[in-house]
């Protein structure tokens, strides 16, 4: 039994108006290699608010697998949300998947904290990785010669102010979003779990990310950042230059594709152009 809860979509047996298809209009045999998704803080695989909600057209030409981690969505709880061991879950579904549907594995997309453990696992297991698609990756570590970057990790590593012990989930939810002049999801007792999940992840920035392997294995990577330039300003300077920073080296690193959409949310904000690229990319 798997450790995490994963959402499946697959739409290739609908046809217009979600009617099933008559036999002169039923697809083929289905070939297509499946995508898994892994996401990011504050969400889950399958959440419309910051999860992969926007993807779900993908559905239409090949399956998805959308991975709630541990502690988020309808996944198990954890002591403590750690990106080491969200690798170790995403080897087990992508050999899973290879295993079912004898495709030798599957797409990998992740976003944000969820890229973090997507580049890991494909590190770890290039062979069952197809190709692999980053959505604003928090992979600070794997960027860390960037001066923005730089800047960051020394900020955070010379001790910056933790969370306080008092502070509610739905406090931090609303500091991180309100705070920074955005809106705030509503707190409903899912995504509050998803906040409190978030509030004790182990700290991106102790990632240890390998790119040689995923040079070596010659993945196509594609990394998808948002242009931020209406993103509320704070949001702009302490979240989006670092993440744009590392969109960039990224792509230099893997010798990948960069999609610069507007917005700082790509997926949720802009999911056609999104979609359209993975179309792209996954043919």
């Amino acid at each position: 039994m798997a450790a995490v809860h994963v959402t499946v979509w697959d739409d290739r047996d609908r046809v217009g108006g979600g009617r099933a298809p008559t036999a002169s209009e039923a697809p083929a045999a289905p070939t297509a290699v499946p995508a898994l998704f892994v996401h990011n803080i504050f969400t889950w695989g399958s959440d419309p608010a910051y999860g992969f909600a926007g993807q779900r057209p993908l559905a239409d030409s090949r399956r998805l697998l959308l991975m709630d981690r541990r502690g988020y969505g309808d996944s198990p709880d954890t002591a403590r949300s750690d990106f080491d061991v969200d690798a170790q879950d995403i080897e087990g579904l992508l050999g899973d998947g290879a295993s079912a549907a004898g495709f030798g594995g599957a797409h990998l997309v992740g976003h944000g904290n969820g890229a973090v453990a997507a580049l890991i696992a494909a590190a770890r297991r290039p062979d069952l990785v197809r190709s692999l698609a980053l959505v604003q990756p928090s992979a600070f570590t794997a960027a860390a010669h960037h001066p923005v970057v730089a800047e960051l990790l020394d900020r955070v590593r010379d001790g910056a102010p933790g969370i306080p012990d008092d502070v509610t989930p739905e406090q931090y939810l609303r500091a991180s979003t309100e705070g920074l002049g955005m809106a705030m999801p509503e707190p409903t007792p899912r995504r509050l779990r998803a906040v409190a999940t978030s509030m004790g992840e182990r700290p991106v920035w102790e990632a240890r990310i390998p790119l040689e392997p995923i040079r070596r294995a010659a993945l196509p990577v594609l990394v998808v950042c948002g242009t931020w330039e209406n993103a509320p300003a704070a949001y702009r300077e302490h979240v989006g230059l670092p993440l744009m920073a590392v969109a960039e080296s990224l792509t230099d690193s893997l010798g990948g594709r960069l999609l610069r959409v507007p917005g700082y949310y790509p997926h949720t904000q802009e999911p056609a152009a999104v979609n359209a690229a993975l179309r792209e990319f996954w043919g």
